[in-house]
């Protein structure tokens, strides 16, 4: 049969990975799991000489047994095509003695396209797989770079429609732009009067609502997620991080079997998580450095190992990090019990009625291959104007705030082993910060997103991307604000069944 998955909170067990990827949630509100992390079975100098789509199929195969060779590299062949604007698909950049793993040469210039080209493919052939008839409803909540990317993906893809909600003012400018200018008669975006946290808490209530489940079934319908909740958009996620390490051995920066550390810029814990997958399969990796912003709840947490999302939300210019409920955390929990689903539950019950949960002295020693540091707007904007001025590299704010927590955490530690950096948007995505930082707020003055844009590129020599072009002329498409407690049933209006 394959591997198979269960829910971290014991509600389904044995669950195929085409029928894990067709769900996004466990029914009892848990997350699909692997019943075990497969180990790599190419050695690493093999997987040096491969492409981004030949590394993706050897690390996905081991995770989505249930899809043919065929189906597989199918998928992978239909999203990292031309939508990216580099052969590599994830380029390595060296700048100041680190490895940036650039990470946003989509078409939507962030991170979430590596996984969200692939979504879509794996839900459809999934669909197909599993004789589902039914229309599938994608419902994502987002911090600002998700919904473009997962509305991208899905556009028109028959079969599927895609509702996304945000946080009104939660997210930059141009993230807001790409959003509302979104084409694809089956998308649909919502602004809520809220932050993430509450869009996040408002689709985890929609998918355990059995009586709306239940009304959707008789009109046709089903639901599914985008968000890294879906083992989906997490599986496609490991694989940029067995490439960079194949790519530094191939170039000879790293020597075979050398452990390297990797920094990432953690929101929801997904793309780190993916990263500790990519270790448990056998990758050389030492210490997994988790970057947080001001909302530092992760550093938080590896630092005391107590969760306590009942703190002030704080607004900053790395917003898509602007979480206080990281949903893949329950994984690492779960993992970090034993795989103990009757205990994970409990410590989510408690986070969910008291605000707050305290692992026990021996998961924080499972959990001790992660290091947790969080820097200020301060030290994000300080960083990356020193590395600009210092090297001409140039990238955004959530980047910014994993350069300056490496930083710190290599002084303080003394740790010298050679790191990649998760570089996660492009810098035009945070254009607004961005020039900021690098030459302060004066010539910001009256200036709109575009005028900024038009001058980042001025200074830094570094080309406007095209997904930032297409959306400087577009008409804006989506219009819809709701307050948190109405998702429910702007989800209804929009499928015609209020």
């Amino acid at each position: 049969m394959g591997l198979t998955y269960q829910s971290t909170r014991g509600g389904e067990k044995e669950v195929t990975a085409s029928m894990a990827i067709l769900q996004g949630l466990a029914k009892d509100g848990g997350l699909f799991m692997p019943s075990g992390i497969p180990e790599l079975d190419v050695p690493l100098e093999k997987l040096a000489s491969m492409t981004y789509q030949e590394t993706a199929y050897e690390v996905m195969k081991l995770f989505l047994t249930d899809y043919t060779e065929a189906e597989l590299k199918d998928c992978i062949a239909r999203a990292y095509d031309s939508k990216f604007d580099t052969e590599e698909i994830a380029p390595l950049a060296k700048a100041d003695g680190a490895y940036y793993l650039e990470l946003y040469h989509g078409s939507t210039i962030a991170f979430k396209d590596m996984a969200l080209s692939i979504l879509p493919h794996l839900m459809t052939t999934a669909a197909r797989k599993n004789h589902v008839d039914r229309e599938i409803v994608i419902l994502t909540a987002t911090s600002g770079d998700t919904g473009k990317a997962a509305m991208a993906g899905f556009a028109d893809v028959p079969g599927t429609r895609i509702i996304v909600f945000y946080p009104k003012d939660g997210v930059s400018k141009v993230q807001e732009l790409q959003m509302r200018t979104q084409k694809g008669d089956n998308t649909s975006v919502v602004a809520i009067r809220g932050n993430f946290d509450d869009a996040q808490t408002g689709v985890k209530k929609i998918f355990g609502d059995k009586d709306l489940e239940a009304e959707l079934a008789g009109k046709g319908f089903r639901f599914s997620s985008a968000n890294s909740i879906n083992i989906g958009r997490l599986v496609p996620q490991i694989v940029y991080y067995v490439y960079a390490y194949a790519k530094l051995l191939e170039a000879g920066e790293i020597d075979k079997g050398e452990k390297i550390n990797v920094v990432v810029p953690t929101g929801n814990f997904g793309n780190i998580l993916a990263a500790y997958f990519a270790k448990r399969m056998g990758l050389p990796v030492k210490t997994l450095v988790c970057a947080s912003n001001d909302n530092k709840v992760l550093y938080d947490f590896f630092t005391t190992g107590i969760y306590d999302r009942k703190r002030e939300f704080i607004l900053t210019n790395s917003p898509s990090m602007d979480i206080l409920i990281s949903s893949n955390l329950e994984r690492l929990i779960y993992l970090s019990t034993g795989c103990d689903a009757r205990a994970n539950a409990a410590l989510m019950r408690r986070l969910s009625e008291e605000g707050r949960y305290e692992v026990t002295p021996e998961m924080r020693v499972f959990m001790s291959d992660f290091a947790g540091g969080f820097a200020t707007q301060e030290q994000d904007a300080a960083t990356i104007r020193r590395l600009f001025d210092d090297t001409g590299y140039l990238i955004d704010t959530h980047t910014g705030v994993a350069a300056a927590v490496y930083a710190n955490y290599r002084k303080e530690s003394g740790d010298g082993t050679k790191t990649v950096i998760a570089s996660t948007a492009s810098p035009y995505k945070f254009s607004h910060s961005v020039m900021e930082a690098i030459a302060g707020r004066e010539g910001l003055e009256g200036k709109d997103e575009f005028e900024i844009v038009d001058a980042l590129s001025a200074l830094s020599g570094v080309a406007v991307p095209q997904a930032v072009e297409e959306i400087r002329h577009a008409a804006v498409r989506h219009n819809r604000e709701c307050g948190v407690g109405d998702m429910k049933n702007e989800v209804k209006d929009i499928l015609g069944i209020s």
